[in-house]
């Protein structure tokens, strides 16, 4: 997959079936938007394109960061890659794209820079300036340019709409167990191990901490059943996301107790995936305390990953 992170940037691509969103948690939805443009790329020879922001459109608009992200950019271009996508333009939201006329970002950007000939998106896509392009728009100058539009009407899980809003509410609320149904994978957060207070070690429950991203939607403080990846093996684990108030170091983090490992893994990635919620976080009376309730914590989540 070719990856185009500014519109100078993109020169001569191939024709292509594009598929256009913010992509913001590729959730089920997305996914059925990216498949269907990828083959109907393959059946007419063409290239298969994905068009995104790499910032959130809503926090230039706003000014401040009211969207927070569900993925890194990293991930979200790697699962884009795995569905076979030829071509993937992730570029800046900015004051250009927030003033371009919708028609002007159609003929200039979507035929002009990426040779559309086809293009997929949502019953809600809006784009150009006051957001005021919409999949009319894109099928009213598709008939004038001989481009074809296709508007996907929700997906639906359950019953249930499947947006990002939705994702941020369920990680928010701690109800990542319900996540991988719309995602079609566990929610997940990667990162780097950093150094810790080292007093889960004293009390036997050494941990890997991640150093959670304020740009980031994060899981409610609590305790979770988790999965970690460390060099692409997956080890069983409980994690505690939140401030460590028994602690008081007040640093906003994810404490994964891997079970049966032994690893110095300190400057290394990993990524935890959560599978559900077992409590709150909690303020205990001390660490005599707050080393039984992990005992707790840790025969509960081996007995779910049983």
């Amino acid at each position: 997959m070719k990856i185009f992170k500014s519109i100078e940037d993109i020169e001569n691509i191939e024709e292509t079936v594009t598929a256009l969103g913010n992509f913001d948690g590729v959730h089920k939805g997305h996914q059925e938007l990216i498949r269907r443009a990828v083959r109907s790329a393959k059946a007419a020879g063409l290239k298969s394109a994905v068009f995104t922001f790499s910032n959130h459109p809503k926090n230039v608009i706003s000014g401040t960061q009211t969207i927070k992200n569900i993925l890194t950019w990293e991930d979200k271009a790697s699962i884009i890659k795995s569905f076979g996508v030829d071509y993937l333009i992730s570029i800046p939201f900015d004051e250009e794209m927030l003033n371009m006329e919708p028609e002007d970002f159609i003929m200039n950007v979507l035929v002009g820079k990426l040779n559309m000939k086809e293009a997929y998106c949502g019953f809600n896509f809006r784009f150009g300036h006051c957001a005021k392009g919409n999949a009319e728009l894109l099928m009213k100058i598709g008939l004038r340019e001989d481009f074809g539009i296709h508007v996907l009407e929700p997906i639906k899980v359950e019953g249930t709409v499947v947006s990002s809003s939705l994702m941020r509410q369920l990680i928010t609320e701690g109800r990542v167990s319900e996540c991988e149904k719309y995602l079609g994978r566990y929610y997940s957060i990667g990162g780097t191990v950093v150094t810790g207070n080292k007093i889960g070690r004293t009390i036997g429950f050494p941990t890997s901490n991640i150093i959670l991203d304020e740009g980031m939607v994060t899981p409610a403080s609590g305790v979770y059943v988790t999965y970690c990846i460390y060099n692409n093996i997956r080890y069983k684990g409980v994690t505690n996301v939140g401030v460590k108030p028994t602690i008081g170091d007040n640093i906003h983090t994810i404490e994964t107790h891997i079970f049966d490992f032994n690893y110095d893994i300190y400057g290394k990635m990993i990524r935890v995936e959560f599978l559900m919620k077992l409590r709150d976080e909690m303020k205990f009376s001390g660490v005599d305390e707050l080393a039984a309730q992990i005992a707790k914590d840790s025969a509960a989540a081996k007995e779910f990953h049983k």
